[in-house]
């Protein structure tokens, strides 16, 4: 693998609109963080102060007493001033301990509303969003591109603050002392400056790179745990490793890129400061030795020269941290910002009554009774009674613009009706009920639901009106009642009971050890594939839509528990629309229209019998002269 000096990164892109967009999140606490301006101003001044302070105690207090012996009389004045320096010292701390708390307090708030806006912005993406984006990717956002945020603004900030004001308090008291000697330093430190801007310049551009890899080594990561027994399966555990190696790899040279300028910076800048510190000497007791300024001054001055370099340092630690937390804080606010879910629907889906005259009327009680909403331009408000109707008109879409997955598919559905669609593996089958959901817009035709087209009607209320049994099953952490009242969440216990039943689930859950209120975990690993599943069916009967989609739904159920729950999948499909998804033709005899589809185009269509007597592509798949793929 090319090493990292071969690739072109890229340091954060826009540092100070980064910057500025997240000391926005501090906007709200503008009080207190004057507060914790303060306090650092007190902690800093305290600490300059006696530094300053010890001129005077020298001078004033120690020359004077040379050669005399000590007595309570002559080490009273001493005493006096190293309490007072004791008190300056006091401030300085106590006023570091309160404005660490404070920020201690901010930060956590502040990263808790960036985790809230990531996660809502989460929940806005498209589909096609997560197509694109590994679980590990998006997860590394809230781990460590949040960590380093956190650690910026709890830390960083202040340390900055200290560093900027110690600074320039250090220099006013320098300045006081000795112009001659404060020259000197000047000189030293843009000497620091330029080693400071030249290792740092090296090292910023890697952060971005060192985040996006690891990342990626997450995503991983949490890949391979999940698939841990197909990985085994197929005895990959040393093609996995070595992948894992590769990856690792490219963390570890784009880690040690970024921190390796870093790493180096600090002792080359404290083997500086210990030069300047012996110049400083020489010269301070040449300047003394002349009578240019007095013992005392020179101690001062040799404290300040420690405290004037050492910030400076840490500011260019700093200044390697920023960076760091503005290219975690990017990727955030790239998802944040990224291109949400486009709704443009305005046909809302109703609670509604029918009156003795027949006209549909909205209500906010619940009745069982939906309808769409439709207000139009001109303010007009009309009802339509949800029935279930669907419609695909010349229908033409691709994934990626590219390569055309479904070509002028039309059809039609009835209320009531069960619509099959068969098919080879990448036919386009699941792709059609996908639309239905509009989890990705048509290029060309138009999806018709109850005769208004789908894109009028709002995402949230359409999805609504739909049921989905999904291929693969997922379970939330909860109860087996809490994941079957998913479907409803205002069901009671005598409704979801009824729907556990309806998916002839009720059996095997009163033999689990708690009954509905079991304890499902990690995606309900305690349960069998086909329990998962039959626990899916059920949260689709709780819900009780008009539209229900069912893509392989008996996939992982075996034939004996497939015949048990044909009658309540027949009680349950009673007075719907239903759309199948099945590679088992026998689960799709009954269906009053069959699709066949190949290369995204329907060839054949009718119910069972007419299919049968076509003799084409579905007679060749029920009879097994051809099998599905």
């Amino acid at each position: 693998m090319p090493g990292p000096n071969k690739n072109k990164f890229q340091k954060p892109k826009n540092v100070k609109g980064t910057l500025t967009r997240l000391l926005s999140y501090l906007a709200k606490r503008k009080a207190t963080l004057a507060l914790v301006v303060l306090l650092i101003f007190l902690s800093s001044i305290g600490t300059v102060a006696s530094s300053f302070f010890v001129k005077p105690l020298i001078d004033n207090y120690v020359v004077p007493l040379i050669g005399q012996s000590p007595t309570t009389e002559n080490m009273m004045p001493i005493i006096k001033a190293l309490l007072f320096m004791g008190g300056l010292f006091l401030v300085s701390i106590i006023s570091s301990y309160t404005y660490q708390r404070i920020m201690l307090y901010i930060s956590q708030g502040t990263v808790n509303a960036i985790r809230r806006d990531l996660f809502d912005a989460l929940q806005d993406l498209p589909i096609s969003f997560f197509d694109s984006h590994t679980h590990g990717e998006l997860m590394s956002r809230f781990t460590n591109d949040v960590e380093t945020v956190r650690n910026f603004l709890s830390q960083t900030i202040v340390q900055t603050i200290q560093s900027m004001f110690t600074v320039v308090a250090t220099f006013i008291a320098m300045l006081i002392l000795s112009r001659w000697m404060t020259l000197w330093i000047v000189v030293f430190v843009v000497f620091m400056i330029i080693i400071i801007k030249k290792l740092g310049g090296k090292s910023s551009t890697y952060f971005r790179k060192q985040q996006k890899d690891l990342g990626i080594a997450n995503g991983y990561i949490e890949e391979t745990i999940e698939g841990q027994k197909v990985i085994k399966v197929f005895n990959h555990e040393g093609e996995t490793v070595d992948r894992f190696n590769e990856l690792n790899g490219n963390l570890r040279r784009s880690a040690t890129s970024a921190n390796t300028f870093a790493s180096i910076l600090m002792p080359i800048m404290g083997n500086l400061s210990y030069i300047n510190y012996a110049v400083l000497c020489v010269f301070g007791g040449f300047l003394v030795i002349i009578g240019n300024i007095t013992v005392g001054t020179i101690s001062s001055f040799l404290l300040y020269s420690r405290q004037f370099t050492r910030p400076i340092t840490d500011l260019s630690q700093q200044f390697n941290n920023i960076l760091s937390a503005l290219a975690g804080a990017e990727r955030i606010f790239d998802i944040i910002d990224a291109e949400k879910e486009e709704d443009n629907g305005y046909v809302v889906l109703v609670n509604a009554v029918i009156d003795e005259n027949g006209e549909i009327k909205e209500t906010e009680k619940r009745t069982n009774i939906w309808a769409w909403k439709h207000t139009h331009g001109d303010g007009m408000v009309t009802y339509r009674r949800l029935e279930g109707k669907v419609e695909f008109e010349n229908v033409v879409f691709s994934y990626d613009g590219k390569k055309t997955v479904l070509n002028d598919i039309s059809l039609y559905a009835k209320p009531g009706q069960k619509i099959a669609f068969v098919g080879s593996t990448g036919a386009g089958k699941t792709t059609i009920t996908n639309l239905i959901n509009r989890f990705y817009e048509i290029q060309q035709g138009k999806i018709r639901y109850d005769g208004i087209n789908i894109q009028k009607i709002k995402k949230a209320d359409l999805r609504r009106s739909l049921g989905m049994v999904l291929q693969d099953t997922h379970l939330f952490t909860g109860t087996v009642k809490d994941n079957i009242r998913y479907g409803k969440l205002d069901a009671t216990d005598e409704e979801v009971i009824r729907a556990a039943k309806i998916a002839n689930a009720h059996s095997f859950i009163t033999r689990l050890p708690h009954g509905y209120d079991t304890l499902l975990t990690g995606d309900g690993s305690n349960l069998s594939q086909g329990q998962r599943q039959l626990l899916s069916i059920a949260r689709a009967a709780v819900a009780d839509p008009p539209v229900l989609i069912l893509d392989e739904a008996t996939s992982s159920i075996d034939t004996r528990t497939e015949r048990l729950i044909e009658k309540g999948m027949d009680a349950l499909m009673e007075g719907r629309t239903v759309f199948v998804i099945a590679h088992r033709l026998s689960t799709v005899r009954n269906s009053n229209a069959i699709m066949v589809l190949e290369n995204g185009e329907i060839i054949e269509r009718g119910d069972h019998d007419d299919l049968l007597k076509q003799k084409g592509k579905y007679y060749q798949l029920y009879t097994g002269q051809f099998e599905l793929s």
